[in-house]
């Protein structure tokens, strides 16, 4: 076997170089949890074994024990979202590649043995890549911010999944609370049909004014089932959303949608806090400047790909012990590297460009958010401030005229069912304007900058 001499004294240095790299206590998730928090305020658990399982579970069922608030909808899906668990898994895989890329490639040991007649020769050579150790401190720094780039882009899907849970969320709830509304105009549609079957019966009414009942009670009897149908399929998603199985998938969620707030957002300088906060903007230019630094790489190593050198040591029988080194350098005769470095610029070029029409996408979504946001409080605002009040007054007023016997009891039926289905239009853009709140703090990043004061929050 080969002994150490001095000329290989450096190879310890080389060892200690090629195993100083290792992987972190957290790999790479407190850093996610920390970006995500400000926006958030939500906790984040990776399940990577039973005791993470058991304590995922615990908090789980805590919030589905009562009924879902937007809130507690979010925090479930964050925690048992197996598709967000499994992006989670993206960040081992990155900190995989930053320890790898810190540490030396294995050196190469040859023996040769060759015997000729009485004649023996035994060749050892012992082979390090000095290309590998000249570029390992560049190649770390690279895999550093690639690794920085993945958290990034793992934290942003954190968010996207929250803001579409609480979208699900107040579709579920929407969806739900129509079918009340559904159910109620079916009943009075049923009422009419038959009042109005009696009466063609014994002659007090046409047969043109009882079919007009029977067709509205066979449109009201399909917007049911429409209603019932859109209940559970918004439902399903919701649940999808919140990774939920078996028992759980009996969640409770409330009978109604929260509130109006009393006055709109009002907010300034939407742009610049939107390209300041958002993480996709943030992850655009990590990797515009992480193929900067990656494109000056190629155009250092673009004539040099391969730099190996070895200690030799031969043993032949007759005569000296030889020893000496060789070095390995691959001449760019055909290839001199242009195309990997026209390959980088073009990519380099290419998220360069991608970078600027993410930030002209974020200032035109947050300009098409805020006007939607207003849009859906106006209405929603409408339906609680006219509608609504105007349908009931309606109503009372029949029913006293009814009282009175001034009006008849299909004009009174009629006016229920009206008042009912402005009821349920305000349902519908109630449900509008929360998603729109929801859309609207997407693309803020996550976080509404709040100036105005609001009124109650889901």
């Amino acid at each position: 076997m080969m002994r150490v001499h001095r000329n290989l004294m450096w190879l310890p240095l080389v060892a200690v170089l090629g195993g100083c790299a290792s992987f972190s206590k957290d790999g790479g998730f407190d850093s996610v949890a920390q970006l995500t928090k400000s926006r958030l305020d939500k906790s984040l658990t990776p399940l990577r074994n039973a005791n993470d399982a058991q304590t995922i579970e615990t908090q789980v069922q805590s919030l589905l024990a009562k009924p879902l608030t937007a809130d507690s909808a979010v925090q479930i899906a964050l925690l048992n979202n197996r598709g967000l668990q499994a992006r989670y898994a993206e960040l081992g895989i990155a900190e995989a590649d930053l320890v790898q890329a810190g540490r030396l490639q294995n050196p190469r040991f040859d023996f040769k043995h060759v015997t000729q007649g009485a004649d023996t020769m035994i060749e050892r050579t012992f082979t390090v890549s000095l290309l590998n150790l000249i570029m390992l401190p560049q190649a770390s720094r690279l895999e550093r911010q690639r690794f920085n780039l993945v958290q990034t882009e793992v934290a942003n899907q954190v968010l996207k999944l929250a803001a579409e849970t609480r979208r699900a969320y107040f579709e579920a709830v929407a969806a739900q609370q129509g079918v009340v509304y559904a159910k109620q105009v079916n009943l009075a549609a049923q009422a009419g049909a038959e009042l109005g079957g009696q009466m063609a019966k014994v002659g007090n009414w046409s047969k043109l004014e009882e079919d007009r009942e029977q067709v509205f009670y066979a449109d009201a009897t399909s917007a049911r089932l429409m209603a019932n149908r859109d209940a559970v399929m918004t439902r399903e998603k919701f649940t999808r959303l919140l990774g939920l199985w078996g028992k759980d998938t009996q969640f409770t969620l409330p009978e109604r949608l929260p509130d109006l707030p009393a006055q709109p957002l009002e907010i300034r300088d939407a742009e610049a806090y939107a390209i300041a906060q958002r993480l996709d903007i943030q992850a655009a230019r990590q990797q515009t400047a992480n193929l900067a630094k990656s494109l000056g790489l190629t155009r250092t190593t673009r004539f040099l790909n391969v730099l190996d050198l070895g200690y030799v040591r031969n043993t032949d029988s007759g005569l000296p012990r030889g020893t000496g080194y060789e070095l390995t350098l691959e001449i760019p005769l055909f290839d001199w590297g242009g195309a990997r470095v026209a390959k980088a610029e073009a990519i380099y070029m290419q998220s360069a460009n991608r970078l600027a029409e993410t930030a002209v996408n974020a200032r035109s979504e947050v300009r098409e958010s805020y006007l939607a946001y207003r849009g859906a409080y106006d209405l929603a605002a409408h339906y609680r401030d006219n509608v609504v009040p105007l349908r009931k007054r309606i109503a009372d007023q029949n029913l006293l005229r009814y009282n009175g016997m001034l009006t008849s009891v299909f004009e009174l039926l009629a006016d229920a069912r009206e008042q009912v289905l402005s009821v349920n239009g305000y349902i519908v853009a109630l449900k509008n304007y929360w998603v729109a709140e929801t859309d609207l703090a997407a693309s803020f990043g996550g976080q509404l900058p709040v100036i105005a004061t609001q009124g109650t929050q889901p």
